[in-house]
């Protein structure tokens, strides 16, 4: 049996929640996700941008009255690969249960 293979850009812990966070919404205040993420401004962005330039995340720039806010989404590319990543981390943890469960015997 193949081993499903991990997505390298969802392989950073920072890259991953921040996309799980933006699965579960149409999309998010920059804010929201940095304080859910626990990350620096810089960092957030920086991590975006890496997922964006992936096509996994749009970056959408607006004014709520006069301020500048920031929204991010995650798109149907990076759902695609989200999903696919779980499922491999699920199959990776799933064959080491396993193991485990013979080894004990």
């Amino acid at each position: 049996m193949t081993t499903p293979a991990l997505d390298p850009a969802l392989q950073s812990p920072t890259r991953l929640v921040l996309a799980s966070y933006l699965s579960g919404c149409d999309s998010a205040e920059f804010q929201a996700v940095q304080q859910y993420c626990d990350l620096s401004p810089s960092n957030l962005s920086k991590h975006a941008n890496t997922l964006a330039e992936l096509g996994y995340v749009h970056i959408d720039k607006g004014y709520v009255g006069k301020r500048p806010r920031t929204w991010l989404s995650l798109t149907s590319h990076g759902r695609t690969a989200l999903t696919a990543h779980l499922n491999a981390l699920q199959h990776i943890a799933a064959a080491a249960a396993e193991a485990a469960a013979h080894q004990a015997k």
